[in-house]
């Protein structure tokens, strides 16, 4: 194994980074720009979501959308079983007719119970059959400590998502479905004008101006009060997730503070611009000696505030790497802990295509490799 230390980057403020100690009983904080998870607490930990897991209803949803299974003008039943869903409702009733689009802003929205129920008895005939879908999708997406038994979030002791399944399922939303996700920037809607002064959406963050587009709230006596959110300012947007608060008052306080500290507590730094050249690994049986290694996108990280420490870069890679080589091809990875952050990883991409060396060009490598041997065995 190689490792070649690339990059030193001298503190800027000689202070010590500020942690966020929250009140939360678990949370997760992570930057999409750079991929960093800035603080976790109790991240892997499954715990009664709430209405934070209808998430994944909403998941399911756009991906039938995506899929052409359904479109936004599709209409499903009401069943007595959805119209009898406590909570917070869409209060439909057996008689409605409700469509996609309507259900995706009654679950966004209003957090409508009974829109869940419908949206999974439509999708899959019964809420059971859509919970054990809802499951192994999640499965499928990398929630490793989820497990879903309703639509909605309804109280269950086997219904659990841990905070980091949550922060997960929200960056695939963001991505998978860019244009439908502008649905949760809606701060307002009423079914057919029904209970008009419950038509405003409960994410407290969507009116502060301070760049939160979503996702989802959620409570319950057991789970307490929780917040999965997301905010974009300048070039970084951020997904965080708390939950276990003893308010709303506390969640929407506690939620603003974390916007502020992940925005404001850590400067971006630009270590490898993107096509920049990394680091060289040598070459085995091919028709060039060694080959470039960079990264697909550059590499940026967030360096907290004041660290006293360095920054640091390792490529790390085994070599010689037999030829052939392929542009693209994983050759190994590039490693940078950050003072204060967790360690992160990037893959690192050969730059060129090496091809096999000929029959005259193996002869040379060959006996090159075994005239080392012969000084190395020397040398000892």
């Amino acid at each position: 194994m190689r490792a070649f230390l690339l990059i030193l980057l001298a503190a800027l403020i000689p202070l010590p980074a500020l942690a966020f100690d929250t009140n939360a009983r678990a949370a997760w904080v992570y930057d999409m720009a750079t991929g960093s998870v800035l603080m976790e607490k109790n991240a892997d930990e499954p715990l009664p979501p709430a209405s934070m897991s209808k998430l994944m209803t909403i998941y399911m949803l756009f991906e039938a959308l995506h899929e052409g299974r359904v479109t936004m003008d599709t209409r499903f039943p009401v069943s007595t079983k959805a119209r009898e869903m406590k909570g917070s409702t869409m209060f439909l009733n057996e008689r409605d007719r409700p469509t996609v689009d309507e259900l995706i802003k009654g679950i966004i929205v209003l957090s409508g119970n009974d829109a869940c129920v419908v949206v999974a008895e439509g999708l899959a005939g019964t809420e059971q059959a859509f919970a054990r879908r809802m499951t192994e999708r999640g499965k499928a997406l990398g929630l490793t400590n989820s497990n879903f038994t309703n639509a909605s979030g309804w109280p269950d002791p086997d219904h659990r998502m841990s905070v980091h399944d949550l922060g997960l399922l929200a960056q695939h939303l963001i991505n998978d479905f860019p244009e439908l996700y502008k649905n949760f920037r809606l701060e307002e809607f009423a079914y057919d004008n029904r209970a008009p002064s419950n038509r405003h959406n409960r994410n407290p963050l969507l009116h502060l101006g301070i760049g939160a587009d979503g996702l989802k709230t959620g409570h319950t006596q057991e789970a307490g009060y929780g917040l999965v959110g997301s905010a974009v300012q300048g070039d970084r947007r951020i997904v965080f997730v708390l939950t276990g608060l003893p308010s709303d008052k506390a969640r929407a306080e506690e939620a603003e503070r974390i916007v502020n500290w992940a925005y404001h507590q850590f400067t971006m730094r630009t270590l490898v611009p993107k096509g920049e050249t990394v680091a060289h690994a040598p070459v085995w049986l091919g028709s060039a000696s060694r080959v470039a290694l960079t990264t697909a996108e550059g590499v940026r990280v967030l360096i907290p505030a004041g660290s006293i420490e360095g920054v640091k870069a390792e490529a790390v890679f085994q070599g010689p790497v037999e030829a052939p080589i392929k542009a693209g091809q994983r050759m190994g990875d590039l490693i940078v802990t950050i003072p204060g952050s967790v360690e992160s990883r990037l893959p690192l991409l050969a730059a060129a295509d090496v091809d096999r060396a000929g029959v005259v060009g193996r002869l040379q490598n060959a006996a090159l490799r075994l005239g080392r041997r012969a000084i190395a065995a020397v040398g000892n």
